[in-house]
């Protein structure tokens, strides 16, 4: 049940926003999970969803800041969640299936980007563990209610998985630690988490998409020092946006997530990698700019990495 890695000709693109993308799409009485729906996309995943008539919860690392961004949301509710931490991760699930409802939506969507060398938990790679380690925990943990209301489930890559495929000899980078090749592997996982759940999930009625957002300036870049960013041509010296045209805004940097979680589009479609609101293309050798790499969507190393991931976590829902 797996789809082509073609576009669809969806009629969207890279200027449309999630408002866009959710015209004349009902969400009423569907419950929607968006982790870090507080911060950057997140928040404006958040906002759009709620327009439309869902229910977001939003788990949130600082529920201090997240009650402070998401004041006057109807339809919003906070929990605690460090997807770094995985007794945080096991705690929230717990909660969650304890009110007993099903899930509709889950768009793992936070994540941390080219971070100095951390580790977390027992000395996990914290890009690694948090933007995926953490994330297939919480998929695997809330499972019973992803499962009984058909959910879909998003996975926020980047087209930064164009920098490293799985670094399989060391996952974790305990040597030769390089940050943005250590954020191309982790958003590789992203993609790869996806086409393996969708492997397993498709018949049960649970489809799942990867996606890149595009390029947009948000609270992820905190951890790049202010002449990397002007090095790179993003900011000038005052930091202003340099080509602000090469930048999506909040918005539109939303409208793919928001798209792959509730588009009928998609209806018989998964495990697929997405960009600019419509099916990526394979990407061509040599171009960063588009496209997935083959080593993010090869099935084999996609089942490779739920084992390893079951392994490291503790948690699978399929075992």
């Amino acid at each position: 049940m797996s789809t082509a890695q073609h576009k669809i000709g969806s009629g969207f693109g890279a200027h449309s926003t999630a408002d866009d993308v959710l015209a004349g799409v009902d969400l009423s009485g569907k419950l929607a999970i968006v982790t870090g729906g507080y911060s950057g996309l997140g928040l404006e995943t958040t906002r759009a969803l709620t327009k439309a008539g869902a229910r977001v919860v939003v788990p949130a690392r600082r529920p201090d800041t997240a009650k402070e961004a998401l004041a006057g949301l109807d339809g919003v509710e906070l929990d605690d969640l460090d997807l770094g931490d995985l007794d945080s991760v096991r705690a929230f699930a717990e909660r969650f299936l304890a009110s007993g409802r099903t899930v509709d939506l889950v768009i793992d969507n936070a994540g941390i980007m080219a971070c100095p060398e951390t580790r977390v938990g027992p000395g996990w790679e914290a890009q690694f563990a948090t933007n995926h380690l953490g994330h297939f925990a919480l998929v695997n943990r809330l499972w019973p209610a992803i499962e009984p209301g058909g959910a879909r489930v998003v996975s926020v890559s980047s087209r930064a998985h164009h920098f490293h495929g799985m670094r399989w000899d060391d996952v974790h980078w305990r040597t030769g630690y390089d940050k943005w090749q250590a954020y191309g592997q982790a958003k590789t996982a992203n993609v790869l988490f996806a086409v393996h759940l969708d492997k397993l999930g498709a018949e049960r009625g649970v489809r799942a998409f990867s996606l890149h957002p595009g390029g947009i300036l948000t609270p992820l870049q905190r951890h790049l020092p202010k002449a990397e960013m002007v090095e790179r041509g993003w900011i000038d010296e005052q930091g202003n946006v340099l080509n602000p045209s090469g930048f999506k805004s909040p918005e539109q940097g939303a409208a793919t997530q928001v798209w792959a979680a509730t588009s009928p589009q998609l209806a018989v479609m998964g495990g697929v990698y997405l960009e600019d609101c419509d099916v990526a293309e394979p990407a061509v050798d040599g171009d960063q700019s588009s496209g997935v790499r083959a080593w993010a969507t090869d099935p084999e190393q996609a089942a490779r990495l739920w084992t390893l991931s079951a392994e490291l976590t503790g948690v699978n829902a399929f075992a």
